[in-house]
């Protein structure tokens, strides 16, 4: 599983402190933090910190960059904000992200063509995000034919199928599972799928619980990667033992303990 820290984000008190302040040294200490837990790479988002989106995000991507290589996941929905992290990273970073909207499309599939950088796609488009899984696969797939058109094949696409609350959306964790399985024969090689884990337990108050439950079911019907805390020790436990159950590591009786290390 492809593990993409959350923490570095502006909507974060303790982040929007640091970004508004310019403290390097916090940013850093977060970004360690992460990596130590399990992250192979980092989202970047400069959330409601500052007015100047675009400075913010070159400070970020320079502050983190001073303390690691690892892959940044540079995430916010305006173009300008990503091209300028862009351009800062130089190379090693994913597009976070585009929509099906054709606008989105026009701008940033040219940008990950241009820099080769991996994309995470959302399926929404202009009527906004679908009820259905039908309705989301058929996104994904315009997506898809999109991006070949561009010169992106789909094995660099992580496509996002949208997680909602599940205290106001409580038939949307089963789609989203629906929506997996079904994108996943789109295409060969097929597209991968990511999700922003922590959106589906927003509000409640068993929220690890729940994220780790819906976690383990995801990753049985293809889940890849996903933007999640790795601090969050139950969530990553679940997670690991999840990949021993699907065969994807091989087992021992101190698995946590090999993982980690």
């Amino acid at each position: 599983m492809y593990i993409i820290s959350e923490r570095i984000n502006g909507m974060f008190t303790a982040v929007k402190k640091a970004i508004a302040e310019r403290d390097k040294a916090a940013i850093q200490e977060i970004a360690l933090r992460q990596i130590k837990g399990g992250a192979r790479a980092l989202d970047l988002n400069v959330g409601t910190a500052t007015d100047d989106r675009i400075g913010a995000m070159i400070w970020l991507v320079e502050s983190v960059r001073e303390v690691t290589d690892a892959t940044l996941c540079l995430d916010n929905p305006k173009f300008e904000v990503i091209k300028a992290g862009a351009e800062a990273c130089g190379d090693n970073f994913i597009i976070n992200s585009t929509t099906a909207k054709e606008a989105d499309l026009d701008q940033f599939l040219p940008l990950a063509a241009e820099t080769g950088a991996n994309i995470i796609a959302l399926t929404l488009d202009e009527k906004g995000v679908p009820n259905t899984a039908e309705k989301r696969v058929e996104i994904a797939a315009r997506i898809i034919i999109t991006a070949e058109a561009s010169g992106i094949t789909p094995d660099r696409i992580y496509l996002d199928p949208i997680t909602l609350p599940i205290n106001v959306a409580q038939d949307q964790p089963k789609k989203m599972l629906e929506t997996i399985t079904q994108v996943k024969l789109l295409s060969d090689p097929p597209p991968r799928v990511v999700i922003g884990l922590s959106n589906l337990s927003q509000g409640t108050k068993e929220k690890s619980l729940l994220s780790s439950a819906f976690l383990a079911m995801a990753m049985g019907v293809g889940l890849d990667a996903v933007i999640l805390d790795p601090e969050d020790r139950l969530l990553m436990d679940i997670m690991i033992t999840s990949e021993i159950l699907l065969n994807n590591t091989i087992y021992s009786n101190d698995y946590l303990k090999a993982w980690r290390a």
